[in-house]
């Protein structure tokens, strides 16, 4: 950007490349919403009237969104200075919103087809720092939409770039290219079955508007009749999981498409990725404060894995694709991408008491309990065919099987342990996790000790940050262990709440 003092920076104007993209948009909305309303009109009035109504409240629609379009671009201006990113809007009452340049810490470059046909791009700026969802709407963000692709680009590059002396980052290093052949993982996600479920939801949601809610009820009911339970059955079960897989092809490709990983000048990690809606996410390294590697059970049978980002100020619950670096891969690639980010990540986990085990199995015999209430009480409750019942106990073992393996399975992932100066948790079965987290961003502790962990001496330890969740868990771990385990590992933290034995003072001190 200029070098021109911060007074003398000149406002620059929004693209108006925003008026075409708003007017059309706003054609396919007036069309999508046009023809059930004309078809409706159409029974009372005729088609002929119905036309000319529904294409005047079209072309009224277009006309307005795109003059509130044109008056907003008309009003909008921005600025970077040399200490900062300034913006200001409004029509009746003016806006000023401004970010000091040395608190910036990402830039976020999103198009949608429309935008990218029109080569412009939406630029979020972000400071990075973490509040109240309103404080970080309005004051921690900045929002340029649009701006031309150059303009965009060169925003991106001058607002993260940082003053260093070091060649090495000086030149722009690869970390992970997304190939084709990891959409083998996406029908491994839970994806596909929450695709599934919805497919279902969707069918009933839209005969209920055709006022035919119990249609497909009645259309299962007669399937069964005619050709059987166990082949309905098997046939649905079959479509389903065939929707769900061709769903979650279609999301994967979509998001993950032309993904890339780099390390920038400067120490800037940049993801881009995106098939239909190009995505690109500009991370400055010092806000990094660990990597957390994911592996859902699907994608950990097929020997891979998934790497996220600990980070201040993104928040996995918000919006978990951008805490994202890699998404699911061979585990070799995610391993080479994480000890790109963070070094080494070899370590050897300390395993955790069989009172870990002995809990989570409880919990597995308490799904027992519950199977075989519902084995006893439904056929007693309501008078259901035997093979319904048969069904239901087939269900109850496979849930019983599954719970136990779970307890079994999720205690062998237990672990925890150092790995230079990162702190490390390793837990889940279903969704294991292994976080290394940077000791230096452990801000406090939290213990934490229910009834039944204190009968077996067991407690879970929370390391508190500002980045990612705000905390992580050792889980389970030995009472007593986990106590030198927090203040090794930040010395001093944790030392005016550590009672210790005194030694006894048995002797005099002799003069």
């Amino acid at each position: 950007m200029s070098e021109q003092p911060s007074e003398e920076a000149p406002w620059q104007r929004l693209s108006p490349q925003s008026l075409k993209v708003t007017a059309l948009l706003m054609v396919a909305a007036a069309i999508a919403g046009a023809v059930p309303t004309a078809i409706g009109i159409s029974s009372a009035t005729g088609w002929p009237i119905a036309l000319t109504i529904v294409t005047a409240g079209a072309v009224v629609l277009i006309a307005t969104v795109t003059a509130f379009d044109a008056v907003r671009l008309n009003i909008t201006r921005y600025r970077v200075t040399d200490t900062r990113v300034e913006m200001t809007t409004g029509l009746l009452f003016k806006q000023r919103r401004s970010l000091a340049r040395e608190r910036i810490r990402s830039v976020d470059l999103t198009a949608h087809p429309l935008l990218r046909y029109f080569g412009v791009v939406k630029v979020k700026v972000g400071t990075g720092e973490s509040g109240s969802a309103s404080t970080a709407t309005n004051q921690q963000t900045l929002t340029l939409d649009p701006v031309s692709r150059a303009e965009a680009d060169r925003l991106r590059a001058e607002l993260l770039r940082r003053d260093t002396t070091d060649d090495a980052e000086q030149t722009e290093r690869h970390l992970a290219t997304w190939q084709p052949r990891w959409l083998r993982y996406a029908p491994l996600s839970f994806l596909t079955p929450t695709l599934a479920a919805a497919a279902i939801g969707l069918t009933f949601q839209v005969s209920d508007w055709f006022g035919r809610g119990g249609l497909p009820v009645e259309i299962v009911h007669n399937l069964i009749n005619d050709h059987g339970l166990w082949q309905v059955l098997g046939t649905g079960l079959a479509t389903l999981l065939l929707l769900g897989v061709i769903g979650s092809l279609a999301f994967q490709g979509e998001a993950w498409w032309n993904h890339r990983l780099d390390r920038e000048p400067g120490g800037t990690l940049r993801v881009r990725r995106g098939l239909l809606v190009s995505r690109s996410l500009s991370l400055e390294e010092k806000r990094i404060r660990g990597i957390d590697i994911v592996e859902p059970l699907g994608i950990r049978s097929a020997k891979a894995a998934r790497l996220d980002v600990v980070a201040i100020g993104l928040k996995s619950q918000q919006n978990p694709d951008l805490t994202t670096l890699v998404p699911a891969a061979p585990r070799t690639v995610v391993t080479t991408a994480a000890e790109a980010v963070i070094g080494s990540t070899d370590v050897d986990l300390t395993p955790h008491p069989r009172g870990a085990r002995t809990r989570r199995l409880r919990w597995a015999c308490l799904v027992l309990l519950i199977m075989l209430a519902i084995i006893t009480g439904v056929p007693q409750l309501w008078s259901t065919p035997d093979t319904v019942n048969r069904i239901i106990v087939i269900c109850a073992a496979l849930i019983n099987l599954t719970a136990v393996w779970a307890a079994v399975d999720s205690y062998n992932a237990l672990g925890h342990g150092f790995n230079r100066g990162y702190l490390v948790t390793r837990k889940g079965s279903i969704r294991r996790s292994t976080v290394h987290l940077d000791r230096t961003g452990i801000i406090g502790w939290r213990i934490k000790q229910s009834i039944f962990q204190r009968r077996l001496g067991l407690a879970t330890l929370d390391a508190t940050t500002a980045a990612g969740k705000g905390h992580y868990a050792v889980l389970d771990a030995d009472e007593h262990e986990v106590i030198d385990f927090a203040d090794n590992a930040v010395p001093g933290l944790l030392e005016p709440f550590i009672i210790r034995p005194q030694p006894d003072a048995t002797t005099e001190n002799p003069r």
